[in-house]
Order: structure tokens, then C-alpha cells, then sequence
């Protein structure tokens, strides 16, 4: 079996196999999205390719374990995944800021997250972990919490929170990494490979807790590892090119020493 908090470098579906079954708590897969001509993004059918990763990780997650699957709009439309996994939720990025070219019809400006879990309910949704502003104007919040359902009723519980709200299944507020985004790891990485830390540390907060496994199966250069090792998280990691890896390493060392350092 594979030692927990190590990135392997190798493909995903070989070192799946030393992956102990109903072990990992939560799978971030952010792999290929077949729309590209990057080598690493080169999938003859996308769905099948999906479905194929879905069926594996079902084996590989606990019961109520979660999925959190990154791709295209229809990613997963024409796929039967009900027999494997729960589709509870996908969850709209947002990206206002993409170029938008198209000339011949409406450029796509997101990317969705195919949030699944084992079973029909997630064994965990820390909410309190991952709330936003609340971003709503005093006068109409007020209107909305006078609404007697809400003043006496079953949905007392949707008052307006000061800790924040649910930042719901479109999310709009993390942006894509720049070239003047200080975790920006090499250029080469931008938009394809590398995602912001805010949005992987959303869903490790999320959908894990302390201690918990969580599998990365393309870690690229590493920032789900970063995320889990910061906020006390297992995990196991797998990426095909060795000079990413190195790279991710290193990141994971600088993680180390940055927290060394905040604890002296």
C-alpha cells in the first residue's frame, strides 16, 4: 500500500491499484478535460474517460465519501455514474475575467465541479468552514426574515447570518491565477494545469476533516497537497510528469517551513 502525504509519480489507474479500498475520505480530480491539444489532455472520449475514473474512485472512497470532479459543461450528461456515485451538486466557477472570442457562437466562461458522494448523503459538509459575505442589501433581508415561514416557521434557520451564508453551487468570487499571482508556479501551468488555493481549500474544508485521506490522482504541481498539508490533511498524490512533481515537492517543502515558522 502507498505511504499516506507523498506525491507519486506515475499514471493514475496503475497506482490506484495500491490504493486500499473504502480508505480515502475525499478525491479531488482535477485530470483532463479533453478539449485541448496538450498532451496530458489528449482523451479520445471524455465521458467514458470519466466514467471509468468515477467507477474507480467509488471503490477507493469511504461510504459518504466525496467526489469532486472538475471539467467542461456535459462532462458527465451521457454517462450512467448512478450505479457508482450520488450526483449531489454541480458547481458553476465562474470566470468573468476569461477571454471571450468566439465569433460563432458564446465562449464558454466556466468550468463546472461534478460534486458526488458514496451514498446518498456526504458523512461530512462543514459549512461553517467555507461561509461568504452575505452581499445583500439591509431593506431586502429585512423583507425576507419578516416572511412568517421564516419569523415562526420551518425555515427560521435562513436568517440572515452574521458569520456569513452557503456561497451556493456557482461561485464567482475565487478567480483564476494570473502571471502576477504570487502562487503561480511556472507559467507553463497557468489555467490549465494550476488552480488558486482558495478554490481547493474550499472544497478540503468542506467535504474533510482533520486527519482525513484525501486523494489528489493529478496532482500537477501540487496545490491540493499544499491545501491538505496546511490545513492538517492526509493525502496521496499522483502526477505523470516528473518535472512537476519536483516542483510540487518543493512546494510542499516551503509549506513545511512556513509553518514551522509560525509555530516559533
Amino acid at each position: 500500500m502507498l505511504e499516506t502525504d507523498t506525491i507519486y509519480c506515475g499514471d493514475t489507474f496503475d497506482l490506484l491499484a495500491d490504493v486500499a479500498d473504502t480508505s480515502v475520505d475525499l478525491v479531488v480530480c482535477d485530470g483532463p478535460y479533453g478539449v485541448t491539444n496538450n498532451r496530458w489532455d489528449r482523451v479520445a472520449d471524455i465521458q467514458s474517460y470519466n466514467l471509468r475514473l468515477i467507477e474507480a474512485f467509488s471503490q477507493k472512497l469511504q461510504p459518504g465519501g466525496v467526489l469532486y470532479l472538475f471539467g467542461k459543461p456535459g462532462c458527465i450528461d451521457f454517462i450512467d455514474y448512478r450505479p457508482f456515485l450520488t450526483l449531489q451538486a454541480r458547481i458553476v466557477w465562474y470566470q468573468p475575467s476569461r477571454l471571450a472570442q468566439g465569433r460563432r457562437s458564446y465562449t464558454n466562461i466556466y468550468d463546472v465541479i461534478c460534486y458526488f458522494s458514496k451514498g446518498p448523503k456526504p458523512k461530512t459538509f462543514d459549512l461553517e468552514a467555507i461561509r461568504v459575505p452575505q452581499l445583500v442589501e439591509l431593506e431586502h433581508r429585512l423583507r425576507c426574515e419578516r416572511v412568517p415561514s421564516v419569523t415562526n416557521g420551518e425555515y427560521g434557520k435562513t436568517r440572515f447570518n452574521t458569520r456569513g451564508k452557503n456561497p451556493g453551487d456557482v461561485w464567482g468570487d475565487i478567480k483564476q491565477l494570473t502571471y502576477k499571482s504570487k502562487e503561480l508556479v511556472s507559467r507553463e501551468v497557468l489555467n490549465t494545469i494550476q488552480k488558486p488555493e482558495a478554490l481547493i481549500e474550499r472544497l478540503v474544508k468542506a467535504s474533510s476533516q482533520q486527519g482525513d485521506l484525501v486523494l489528489d490522482p493529478f496532482a500537477g504541481v501540487g496545490t491540493c497537497p499544499v491545501v491538505c498539508r496546511r490545513l492538517g490533511r492526509r493525502f496521496i498524490a499522483f502526477e505523470q510528469n516528473e518535472h512537476f512533481v519536483a516542483l510540487a515537492d518543493e512546494r510542499l517543502d516551503r509549506a513545511a517551513c512556513e509553518m514551522a515558522g509560525r509555530l516559533f
